[in-house]
């Protein structure tokens, strides 16, 4: 029985490590400028919009967010076909005050926040993610992905709203 719950435990311990360090989502390195003025130039070329999510390794929100969009296969599908997302880091190593600041100062809602981008790199929403939480370990399905698909470039094309 200790052997197993040993084994649970490097498990664990090991799946916790794989996931900040082996697979970070964030990068303190990163040219975030640089990188989002790709972003908006893909998202331009593909009919999409950018969405950033700023936040930081050290966030377990942040990352909880990626990995339940990922798991549930109609958000994985909104986000493919409507967004850029993109990783916006803030940490101690590299706060990209600039970035925040150009966006509105997204930081102020807590982590992960998120700011969606249109195709001119246009701010056009900023969210604040607990509105998304289902309680305290991770997102609502439904809230996650009405959000993600009201701020979709289909949602705002005044096509769909002409007679």
């Amino acid at each position: 029985m200790k052997k197993l719950i040993l084994i649970a435990f490097c498990f664990i311990a090991y799946s916790g490590y794989a996931q900040t360090e082996g697979n970070k989502l964030y990068h303190p390195d990163a040219n975030a400028e640089k990188d989002i003025t790709a972003a908006i130039k893909k998202a331009k070329l593909e009919n999409k919009y950018v969405l950033l999510q700023g936040g930081g390794n050290w966030c377990s929100w942040c990352i909880e967010f990626a990995r339940f969009c990922k798991a549930d296969p109609k958000i994985d599908s909104v986000i493919k076909a409507s967004f850029i997302w993109y990783h916006l880091n803030f940490s101690k190593e590299n706060e990209n005050k600039a970035i925040f600041a150009k966006y509105g100062y997204a930081q102020r809602f807590g982590f992960p926040a998120f700011i969606i981008l249109n195709e001119k790199g246009e701010r056009i929403h900023t969210q604040n993610s607990e509105y998304l939480e289902d309680g305290k370990k991770s997102y609502d399905s439904r809230k996650v992905q009405s959000f993600l698909e009201m701020w979709s470039p289909r949602a705002l094309n005044p096509k769909m709203y002409s007679e």
